[in-house]
C-alpha cells in the first residue's frame, strides 16, 4: 500500500505519506502548513488518517517558512499539553528530520544577526516586508521546533552526519519498512550559493532600504530562498518527488548528484511542485527535465500563487510530450480558473481536481 494524502494547508504545504499494509499501517508527516493550520485541517486530517494513539514513523520540515513549521510545532505543543493534562497522546512520532538555519545558510550567524537590523530599520520607517519577516522569524520558529522536539525525546536527524542532512553525506536511502527515501536535496553547491545570496541580498537591501524606504517592498519580492529538504520517496514500484520549497536547478542539481536521473531527466508518480507553484522557483525546461503522472499544488492565491506560467508550463510539457496528466491544487484561484479557460483539458490532456471545500485532504492511492 502506497497513498499520499494531500492536507488543506492553504498557502502553506502539509503532506502525510502512507505506507506498509492495510493492517499494519507506517506514515511520514512532511511539513505542518501555516498558523492556524494545525487546528482546521492537520489535526483532523491525522485523526481520520492515523487515529488518535497512532505512531508517525517521521516528521520531515522541509524548511523553516512559517507557512510550512507553524502546523508542526502547533502539533507539538498539542502533543505537550497531552502529556500535561495526563490524556492518551494523539500521536506518537519516531523521529524528527530538520536542518537548522544556522547549519545550512548562517553557520556564524550574520546572516540572521544583520536580517533583524534590517527588520528593525524597516519597522522604524513603518515599511511592510513581509516575506523577509517570514524568513526571519522562521528562523526563531526552527530553533523553537528542536527545543520542542527535545521536550519531548523526539531525536532530530539521527542517523545524519553533523546533524545535517545533505545529498553529499546522506549515504544510502533510508529504509522504512517498505518504503524508500532518498534524499535529493540540498547539495553543499546549493547551500554555498544561497549562502553568498543572502550576503549579497542583504548588503545591497539594507543599504538601499536605509537611503529609500519605498525600494523595500520590491526588495521584499526577492528576498532569496530557504534551504530545503527534497526526497524522492519509492513504495510498490511507485514514486514521489517531495520538493519544499526548493529551487528548480537546486532540484536538479540534488538529483544528479544522487543519481536518481538518467542524461538529467527524471519520471516520477507524483511530483509535489515546488514552492506553491510560483514562476520564481521552476521553469518550463525543469518540467521538461523533471517529468509526472500527478502534479500536487498546495496554494491559495496568496502572493499569486500558483503562477500561471507554471501551470501553463506543466500543461504544455505534457502536451508536447503526448503525455496524459492530472493536477490536483488544494484551491480554487483565479489562475486555475484562467488555465482551464485558455488552456481546456480536453483540447490539452490534463484533467485537474481540486480539493473540496470542508475537506481536510485529498488521497492519491499510489498502490493497494
Amino acid at each position: 500500500m502506497f497513498k499520499l494524502h494531500v492536507v488543506q494547508a492553504q498557502y502553506g504545504d502539509s503532506l502525510i505519506l502512507e505506507f506498509g499494509t492495510r493492517t499494519r499501517p507506517r506514515y511520514l508527516l512532511v511539513d505542518g502548513g501555516p498558523p492556524g493550520n494545525f487546528a482546521a485541517d492537520l489535526d483532523p486530517a491525522l485523526d481520520g488518517i492515523i487515529g488518535i494513539g497512532g505512531k508517525i514513523d517521521r516528521i520531515v520540515l522541509s524548511h523553516i517558512d512559517n507557512d510550512h513549521i507553524i502546523g508542526l510545532l502547533e502539533l507539538f505543543a498539542a502533543m505537550e499539553d497531552d502529556a500535561v493534562s495526563g490524556r492518551p497522546p494523539r500521536v506518537r512520532v519516531g523521529g524528527l528530520w530538520h536542518n537548522s538555519f544556522s547549519k545550512t545558510i548562517d553557520p556564524t550567524g550574520m546572516i540572521a544577526q544583520t536580517l533583524q537590523s534590517l527588520m528593525a530599520t524597516a519597522g522604524a520607517m513603518n515599511v511592510a516586508m513581509p516575506l523577509s519577516a517570514n524568513a526571519f522569524y522562521g528562523v526563531k520558529e526552527g530553533h523553537r521546533l528542536r527545543l520542542m522536539a527535545q521536550k519531548l525525546a523526539i531525536a532530530a536527524n539521527k542517523g545524519f552526519k553533523d546533524d545535517l542532512i545533505l545529498v553529499d553525506t546522506a549515504g544510502q536511502a533510508i529504509k522504512l519498512g517498505p518504503l524508500k527515501v532518498t534524499i535529493a536535496g540540498p547539495t553543499n553547491g546549493n547551500l554555498e550559493a544561497l549562502r553568498a545570496e543572502w550576503l549579497k541580498w542583504l548588503e545591497e537591501t539594507s543599504e538601499r532600504v536605509a537611503v529609500n524606504p519605498k525600494v523595500a517592498a520590491m526588495a521584499d519580492k526577492s528576498v532569496p530562498n530557504l534551504s530545503s529538504i527534497v526526497i524522492v520517496a519509492e513504495c510498490d514500484g511507485k514514486t514521489l518527488l517531495l520538493t519544499g520549497d526548493a529551487r528548480g536547478d537546486h532540484i536538479c542539481e540534488g538529483l544528479k548528484t544522487a543519481k536518481l536521473t538518467d542524461d538529467g531527466r527524471l519520471h516520477v508518480n507524483v511530483l509535489k511542485v515546488q514552492h506553491h507553484g510560483s514562476d520564481r522557483n521552476t521553469t518550463r525546461d525543469f518540467f521538461r527535465a523533471v517529468t509526472a503522472d500527478i502534479y500536487v499544488i498546495s496554494a491559495n492565491g496568496r502572493y499569486g500563487n500558483p503562477d500561471f506560467s507554471t501551470l501553463e508550463w506543466i500543461v504544455e510539457s505534457a502536451r508536447d510530450a503526448r503525455r496524459p496528466i492530472t493536477l490536483v491544487v488544494t484551491n480554487e484561484t483565479e489562475t486555475t480558473e484562467r488555465l482551464r479557460r485558455k488552456l481546456k483539458p480536453s483540447t490539452f490532456g490534463y484533467s485537474l481536481e481540486i480539493l473540496q471545500c470542508g475537506q481536510h485532504s485529498f488521497e492519491i492511492a499510489l498502490s493497494p
